[in-house]
């Protein structure tokens, strides 16, 4: 090959080895600019999904509130609620269990005391099977409601290392621990926890089995109520009140053993 050949080859060589890097450039810029924009979208996504979920956990109840007063009225006493559910006969079972899952998706209907009346319409087993299909029901849309519309957001506005932090503690034994004594202790605010809990990474399972457990005790004494008020058996009605207030003393005074119990009972329904 003569020198001139050479050359040629050398600059053809040369201006191909430019063009693939200007080629490799353009593709970084292109990479980082799709990036970008699909970092912005993600932005864009999380911003609508925490609204729509703000919306739901926040605006509904307080235009139900606000706006709907006439509505919430119906519910204003034990009597007025009995009134409503006999209205609609054998569709109030539907209408109940209903409640009871709107009572935990937006927070502001009386679930307890449709309860009452439940107890009082139903009788107490009956009453409770329905109470456990819309406590069921409620838990599980809010959970996933949660999940699908709050994580992202919720990353987005608190740094996703720090929910990653505090999403490992959630997942943790005494997480579900707390869960189930929300659910179990009377007064405790409950059913914004399944928003937490969906917003977490909490398996739904033994998170639906402890919120039920922890529940049963006051839907059941609730509608045992309501059985009660209905045959006019107030000295029983006394005695659940009574019990009641124990049970709360018992659950204090034994607080580390029912930790303990319930450790191993989360690793039973966890596997």
């Amino acid at each position: 090959m003569d020198k001139e050949s050479f050359k040629d080859n050398a600059h053809r060589a040369k201006d191909e080895f430019d063009e693939l890097k200007e080629s490799a450039h353009r593709t970084k810029d292109e990479v980082k600019a799709n990036l970008k924009r699909a970092k912005k979208v993600k932005v864009i996504l999380s911003i609508l999904k925490l609204t729509l979920l703000a919306g739901i956990v926040i605006a509904m109840p307080l235009y139900v509130y606000f706006f709907q007063k006439d509505f919430l009225n119906q519910f204003s006493s034990f009597d007025d609620i009995i009134a409503f559910l006999e209205m609609y006969k054998t569709q109030s079972i539907f209408i109940y269990i209903g409640v009871q899952v709107m009572q935990i998706v937006i927070s502001i209907i009386p679930g307890q005391a449709f309860q009452f009346a439940a107890g009082y319409l139903y009788g107490f087993l009956p009453g409770l099977l329905y109470s456990i299909v819309g406590a069921t029901l409620g838990t599980l849309i809010s959970f996933y409601l949660a999940k699908l519309l709050g994580k992202d957001a919720i990353h987005l506005f608190f740094g996703e290392e720090k929910m990653t932090y505090f999403i490992d503690r959630l997942n943790s034994k005494k997480a579900y621990t707390i869960v189930f004594l929300i659910y179990l202790i009377p007064g405790l605010p409950k059913d914004i926890v399944s928003y937490a809990a969906g917003v977490s990474e909490m398996k739904f399972k033994p998170f639906l089995i402890l919120s039920l457990i922890g529940r049963t005790p006051g839907m059941a004494g609730s509608l045992l109520i309501g059985a009660l008020y209905m045959k006019q058996h107030y000295i029983g009605m006394g005695i659940i009140a009574v019990f009641a207030v124990i049970a709360f003393i018992i659950c204090i005074i034994f607080r580390k053993r029912i930790s303990k119990y319930l450790d191993k009972f989360y690793e039973k329904i966890v596997d």
